[in-house]
């Protein structure tokens, strides 16, 4: 191995009269001698012979230590250092440059600067002048002489270049300007105590005042920063909890907490502090300094706002939300919002039941809108599982429960997931953990207050309440209600749970196929042809392999998803809830006939709450469930949910006071009427029995002249005391007199006689 020109080695031990540290190849090549300069010795004490000995006494004591200059050229035999070389005596390294110097952007003023120092040196960084020099005149004099005259530098300046770039290389970067390492303005300057340095910054009024009649300036009252007090302060105030406060605030706990150090005792025996004195502790403006310029920003940005505030909104975003899931169907993440619109009832549309829960579950990898619930009640686990339902339930189901055509635009179908993502309170509850088990699904949440975990499902809801903001009336806008630009208006609802329900549907039908996901697609999808949607990247998922599908029968599903109820075989039907149900099979096995003769049964029933149009109980004669479609005749219509009922049910327990006082005032007015018709009635009767002469008939002979009177007028003329045969004839009359009229009333229009 050769070294090469610009090469940087350590010299390990001294020999050839070189002392051990760094050194550069200034020339090398076909020539006895090698020209090397020394870039740092591992003598700290080591110093180039010549100069001035060093003053013990000089005259600006804080002067900054100025480096030494290096560029003095070695003459090294070429065999000597080969051998060095070959004993591994000689190391060749790599110095690598702070990354300022790799900065392009820079002040014009000092990119003017840089490129006349690049000026200057042109020919030291042009191999073949160098060569020529130190060939030629053995020596870097008629470059210095050179550079002095064409440019007008001093010979100082030409040599404190060169001794830049033996140090950090012969390119031109090492030219860059180090402003940045030059004590510029925003530099730290410490006044600490026995020290020569002052006080920086304008002097103060009162020393301005003393320096007019005195003479001199005086000390100031306030002293300078000092290192011991930027301590105590960043100190102090990084025990105040966070948010910080005013700055008001944090500088008196800080001068409380920091710079009172006498205490003293009180009359009442008590210990208590002392105020400091003035010039004992910082300015409200030096603390303000401190905390501005000596605290890094992004700790600043710490200091304002809470932990779970800065990571849901202010951190960065160098991952994605699907990285942990390995393709579609393997992590769902589900969450409930409340929806921003108002609702009506499906039983009495004048009644506003308001806002809605809604559940939405999205595949993780995919994107995709799996399934979704809409509910009155909730969030709870409870509810929470009706939605995985609606995952795995069949669309003919679907369509039935909510009266709708619920269309499928995932292929192929979603079934239960490999790992859910939940709330922590869902997580928490046994019921969670009991379904997870029946189902063979894993349970995950994130941590409290961190929406952020699960923000392609807040996404969804986004998506939901944004649609439904521009086409729905009763709707609202959340984030302009947060800004109070528009205010809700309830009286504007106008659908109801299962309209809501159709309604996300083709919201989020629509999504699944149209949703932009280009940047989602990569080279090798593009070639494949996938589409960019969540649908699309739903269905490259499960053809290349990388998704997961377990089906569990729907049946298995109900019973483990659904809540467990109790209805009753009555000799009507299967009743639940006030309803009745029924099926073929039911039917045929003569369910209600059976429980008119041997008495009610209690069986077990898997409801919807979603809607009463159907239910599920085990075959109690076969395998598998029986569905129960309700019936004609039950007392609500199908469709409706549970909660709607139960209000419907609460309403008229609500009314069933005024409906019993209604019921009792109207039975005092009845009994008082009758009251009055039996005392009308027992005067008359008084009254027939005071002014009746002869003899009276009986019952039957009564009842026989009341008969026939309408039918002859000639029965009163044949005396009150009738034949058999006479009133056989008046009843024969009245029945032929009837008949006749019945027959007209019955006959066609254009038969009918005047």
């Amino acid at each position: 191995m050769d070294l090469a020109h610009n090469q940087a080695f350590h010299l390990l031990v001294s020999e050839c009269g070189l002392n051990a540290g760094l050194y550069r190849v200034i020339l090398t090549g076909p020539y006895e001698h090698t020209v090397i300069v020394l870039m740092k010795p591992d003598d700290p004490n080591f110093r180039k012979p010549g100069g001035r000995p060093k003053s013990k006494n000089p005259k600006r004591l804080n002067r900054p230590k100025q480096p030494q200059l290096m560029g003095q050229l070695k003459w090294v035999r070429k065999t000597d250092l080969m051998q060095l070389l070959a004993d591994h005596s000689v190391v060749p390294i790599e110095l690598k440059l702070p990354s300022k110097y790799h900065e392009q952007d820079q002040p014009l003023k000092h990119n003017e600067e840089y490129q006349h120092r690049c000026d200057v040196m042109a020919n030291f960084l042009d191999y073949e002048r160098l060569e020529e020099s130190l060939l030629v005149h053995r020596g870097l004099g008629g470059l210095i002489k050179d550079a002095m005259d064409r440019h007008g530098v001093s010979e100082r300046h030409v040599r404190d270049l060169w001794s830049l770039l033996c140090v950090l290389g012969l390119t031109t970067t090492s030219l860059r300007l180090g402003y940045d390492r030059c004590g510029a303005p925003g530099e730290k300057r410490y006044v600490d105590e026995g020290g020569s340095r002052k006080k920086s910054g304008r002097k103060t009024l009162a020393q301005r005042i003393h320096k007019k009649y005195f003479g001199c300036w005086g000390e100031p009252v306030q002293p300078g920063m000092s290192k011991a007090w930027s301590d105590i302060i960043i100190a102090i105030d990084k025990r105040q909890p966070t948010p910080k406060k005013s700055l008001s605030e944090r500088y008196v706990r800080i001068v409380k907490d920091g710079f009172s150090k006498k205490y003293c005792l009180n009359e009442k025996g008590d210990i208590e502090v002392v105020p400091p004195l003035p010039g004992e502790y910082p300015s409200k403006t030096q603390v303000k300094r401190v905390l501005t310029e000596e605290v890094p920003w992004l700790e600043k940005i710490l200091q304002q706002t809470s932990a779970g505030h800065f990571q849901r909104s202010l951190r960065g975003l160098p991952g994605v939300s699907w990285q942990d899931a390995a393709g579609p169907g393997h992590v769902y993440a589900i969450d409930s919002t409340i929806g921003d619109i108002y609702l009506r009832s499906s039983i009495n549309p004048a009644w506003i039941i308001g806002r809605p829960i809604v559940y939405v579950i999205v595949d993780v990898w995919s994107t995709a809108v799996v399934g979704f619930y809409v509910c009155l009640s909730g969030p709870s686990w409870t509810t929470a599982r009706i939605s995985l339902l609606n995952i795995v339930a069949p669309t003919q189901v679907m369509a039935t429960l909510w009266n709708y055509a619920m269309r499928q635009s995932l292929d192929p179908l979603p079934t239960i997931p490999y790992r859910l993502m939940c709330d922590r309170g869902e997580y928490l509850s046994i019921a969670a953990k009991a379904t997870g088990a029946d189902v063979t699904m894993n349970l995950s949440y994130a941590p409290p207050f961190r929406p952020d975990l699960k923000g392609v499902v807040e996404v969804m809801h986004r998506i939901m309440k944004d649609v439904q903001y521009n086409f729905m009336p009763g709707a609202m806008d959340a984030r302009r209600k947060e800004y109070d630009l528009r205010r809700s208006n309830p009286s504007e609802a106008t659908m109801t749970v299962q309209h809501y329900m159709h309604f996300l549907s083709e919201c989020f039908f629509r999504y699944n196929l149209t949703a932009d996901r280009k940047k989602r697609v990569d080279a090798h999808m593009i070639a494949d042809g996938v589409y960019p949607s969540p649908a699309g990247l739903w269905r490259w998922g499960h053809a290349v392999g990388i998704g997961y599908r377990k089906v569990v029968p729907f049946v298995e599903s109900v019973s483990r998803l659904l809540p467990a109820e109790a209805a009753w075989i009555t000799k009507r039907g299967v009743c639940f809830d006030g309803d009745y149900y029924s099926c073929p099979e039911a039917e045929h096995e003569q369910w209600s006939t059976y429980a008119r003769n041997h008495g009610v049964q209690r069986i077990t029933a898997y409801p919807y709450p979603g809607s009463n149009s159907l239910i599920w109980t085990p075959n109690r004669s076969g395998d598998g469930m029986l569905e129960l479609a309700i019936s004609d005749h039950s007392r609500a219509a199908p469709g409706l949910t549970r909660d709607e009922k139960a209000d419907a049910f609460a309403y008229q327990l609500l009314q069933s006071a005024d409906v019993n006082h209604q019921n009792v005032m109207e039975g005092v007015k009845a009994l008082q009427r009758m009251d009055n018709i039996k005392a009308r009635a027992a005067k008359q009767t008084q009254d027939a029995l005071a002014n009746a002469k002869g003899p009276v008939p009986t019952i039957k002979e009564a009842r026989a002249m009341e008969k026939g009177i309408a039918a002859t007028s000639d029965l009163g003329s044949a005396g009150i005391c009738g034949t058999p045969e006479i009133r056989s004839e008046a009843q024969q009359c009245h029945e032929e007199m009837m008949t006749d009229i019945y027959s007209q009333m019955n006959a066609a229009p254009h038969e009918i006689t005047s």
